[in-house]
């Protein structure tokens, strides 16, 4: 099986560089694109200067859904991974990788994160919902075979965020297997901070409402879900407010934030439900547009 390595990148020049090195270290073998947002840092040169990538894709949308689609539509590789700016894959990575997609059609692994005793790393995370059963992908690790990709077309771009989320319930609703290999581990770059950690409310419950309402329509398993969400979310942020940390006002407004997010979700969600009828739920995916590109260059 012959594989392509799609690296998303915005303003990240550093941190992509050391992806790259760990990509030519440890997966020699493979087809690289890099796919660049409008950064403003340099990246455009630094990846033209290196040897070891393929191809880069020049896009003028920030949507890191739409340089996914972008990769994709520029990798020849019958199976695609996917892998964040930021994370450098380990010496295990690769063979993990293969051994994967001997057993299912899409595969992931785990992050380690450096902390002051080691490193620490997640467990497989699984959910159901209206009785289907969901293994969730990790976004920054990610491999999956063309034949899924193309069943799917591609990630769904309305989404700012939550994409690889709507990307797990979609594989499920096809009825495709996940394998989670725990030796499949990328690793934190030295300086990679992981972005912000200043939550946009309104989107985060907008983009669960459009998936779930999407996926499965508007039922009470939807509805339970989001209203759990929010409820924990709300108590979490009111004993910030009793312990100082958050103002009263700024919790008023996270909460017309998410009942913003919640309402205009579930409204967009149930028109592209109606607008794709069919099992891959993608009214918005890689075939839907041609024009991403915006300039392309090979090695």
């Amino acid at each position: 099986m012959e594989l392509s390595v799609v690296v998303p990148t915005l303003d990240g020049r550093e941190q992509l560089a050391g992806t790259l090195d760990s990509v030519a270290a440890n997966a020699p073998e493979v087809e690289v694109i890099v796919v660049n947002g409008p950064s403003t840092d340099g990246t455009t040169g630094m990846v033209r200067d290196r040897t070891d990538v393929d191809v880069l894709v020049e896009i003028a949308d920030r949507s890191i859904n739409a340089a996914r689609n972008a990769g994709i539509e520029h990798a020849s590789g019958d199976a695609v991974a996917l892998v964040n700016q930021g994370l450098s894959l380990t010496a295990e990575w690769i063979d993990a990788l293969r051994a994967g997609f001997r057993e299912a059609p899409v595969v992931t692994g785990p992050t380690h994160r450096p902390v002051r005793a080691g490193k620490t790393t997640e467990p497989v995370e699984r959910g159901t919902i209206a009785g289907r059963t969901v293994t969730y992908v990790n976004p920054g690790n990610l491999g999956v075979t063309r034949k899924v990709i193309d069943d799917l077309d591609g990630f769904d771009e309305y989404l700012d965020i939550g994409g690889a989320r709507d990307f797990s319930h979609r594989v499920a609703g096809i009825e495709r297997s996940v394998s989670w290999q725990p030796e499949m581990a990328v690793e934190r770059v030295v300086g990679a901070d992981g972005g912000s950690t200043e939550r946009d409310w309104g989107w985060k419950y907008r983009s669960l409402a459009y998936r779930l309402a999407k996926n499965y329509g508007l039922r009470p398993a939807v509805i339970g879900r989001v209203y759990r969400n929010a409820v924990s979310d709300g108590t979490d942020a009111l004993g910030e407010v009793f312990n100082g940390e958050r103002q009263a006002s700024v919790w008023l407004d996270t909460g017309r934030q998410v009942i913003g997010g919640v309402v205009r979700g579930l409204k967009d969600g149930l028109t592209a439900r109606a607008r794709d009828r069919s099992q891959r739920r993608n009214p918005r995916g890689r075939s839907s547009r041609r024009d991403r590109a915006v300039s392309v260059f090979e090695n």
